[in-house]
């Protein structure tokens, strides 16, 4: 397949290159040339000029269709939500920096960005607050769901489940096409979801469950509910609440990954949205995705238990003929480095420095960390520390268990789920989604009979 530029005059071809109005075909093409014929695919380019050949025709046109694993090289959506460059170190929530966001804004500020577009006003945020504040309460006979689950049942587990049985107490918005209810479910998901991931976590560990306080904010309120119990009072630490925040900005968003792609693909059978939300959870559980903070921390602990021999362990990464693997180094997209990585290094100091936690795990992720930017080995493949490097150590610093890491991952990916659903429930384009496949299977054959078998 080679690109050149053609100009064509059917503005229907022009229409669908362009889909919504986010990508342009710009009047190039893809020439495709198999079995002596000849197609002209559009290319589309996106606002940071990003190019992309659209093969909507293609099927029809040839009777092919395209064979990729993994969908690394297929897009599946125009989206005007984020923007990640990988080999420059890029990631933009509506054409923000990460590194401003963090820096200056709050996560329920970030959340606002990212489901409806723009930085809220000052009226707008303090309604926003006030709106999420005041849906934190989860119904009542929530708690005879919790009390069903084993004692021994996983959070994630537990919050997915949680999750989607927040539809059957809400049966009031669950129309996707309804404005008003739609606008209703996103408040009340980004409200709840902390007391779902608290109350899964006291359940875990047979404490008493937290009632939320609408005079904390967001991110002290979660701590609260985690880690408060009714014999003693509990005052969340100031930088402690500051450091979680900045975590749950960071994993606000991150493009098409899997659990955002599984909130799309679930959501495009109009589903309503707490349903489509709890298949995101469940996606991220997986230790390729939001469980990959838990593997650096059991890393660390191996190593840790082994002596603190960091080298005996670099040594295996690097053995080709040993299983043996170094989580939270490199990146699926980016490719120098990974900026949540960067920012969140900083925080770690303070947060270590606040809870006075035992920093011998920081040691030795200081220590594999120079390894990784110094040691050919790691510099040529890239192998660089990646936001789930740190993430974990401060989640572990906190006091969060292992277990519970991804669920806090949860709520910070929630405000980006939402917004990619909102989009693509939103977009006159979208179809239920429908992979094809290559069927490698038995050709026909005859039934045989039981007593011939």
């Amino acid at each position: 397949m080679s690109e050149r530029s053609v100009l064509h005059g059917d503005a229907d071809l022009d229409r669908q290159a362009s889909g919504d109005g986010r990508g342009s075909s710009n009047g190039q093409s893809a020439t495709l040339s198999y079995d002596g014929r000849t197609t002209e695919l559009p290319v589309i380019r996106g606002s940071e000029g990003e190019p992309a050949i659209d093969i909507g025709r293609l099927r029809a046109e040839t009777g092919l269709i395209t064979m990729d694993r993994g969908y690394m090289n297929t897009g599946s959506c125009l989206s005007a939500i984020t923007f990640l460059d990988g080999e420059r170190g890029i990631l933009r929530y509506r054409g923000y920096p990460i590194e401003q966001l963090a820096e200056k804004s709050s996560f329920l500020e970030v959340a606002y960005l990212l489901t409806y577009g723009e930085l809220p006003t000052r009226a707008q945020l303090e309604a926003w607050t006030s709106d999420v504040t005041h849906h934190t309460l989860i119904h009542e006979e929530m708690r005879r769901f919790f009390d069903s689950f084993p004692y021994d049942a996983h959070p994630m587990a537990v919050l997915a489940s949680a999750t989607v049985g927040l539809s059957t107490f809400y049966q009031d918005s669950h129309d996707p096409f309804d404005p008003a209810a739609v606008e209703l479910t996103i408040q009340r998901l980004i409200a709840k979801l902390p007391t779902l991931a608290a109350w899964s976590f006291k359940k875990a560990i047979g404490q008493p469950y937290v009632y939320p306080r609408n005079d904390l904010d967001y991110a002290a309120n979660l701590l609260h509910m985690m880690f408060a119990v009714p014999a003693e009072p509990y005052e969340v630490h100031p930088d402690v609440a500051k450091a979680l925040d900045l975590l749950l900005i960071l994993h606000a968003d991150h493009e098409q990954n899997c659990s955002t792609s599984t909130v799309r693909l679930v959501g495009s059978s109009q589903v309503n949205l707490y349903a489509s939300i709890s298949a995101g959870i469940s996606a991220l559980w997986g230790p390729l995705h939001g469980g990959a903070n838990e593997a650096v921390i059991r890393t660390l602990e191996r190593i840790a238990a082994d002596g603190g021999n960091v080298q005996k362990y670099i040594d295996k990464a690097k053995d080709p003929n040993h299983e043996f693997k170094l989580p939270g180094f490199g990146h699926r997209v980016y490719k120098n480095f990974d900026p949540r990585a960067t920012i969140i290094k900083t925080a770690a100091d303070r947060v270590l420095a606040a809870t006075g936690a035992d920093d011998q795990l920081y040691e030795i992720a200081r220590q594999l960390e120079e390894v990784a930017l110094h040691d050919e080995y790691f510099v040529k493949r890239k192998l660089y520390p990646n936001v789930d490097f740190y993430s974990g150590l401060i989640y572990r610093a906190i006091g969060f268990p292992k277990n519970m890491f991804t669920n806090c991952f949860a709520i910070g990916r929630l405000p980006g789920w939402i917004a990619q659903w909102k989009e693509m429930i939103g977009s006159a384009d979208t179809k239920i989604g429908r992979p094809r496949q290559i069927y490698t299977g038995a050709t026909a054959r005859d039934y045989v009979p039981l007593e011939a078998r």
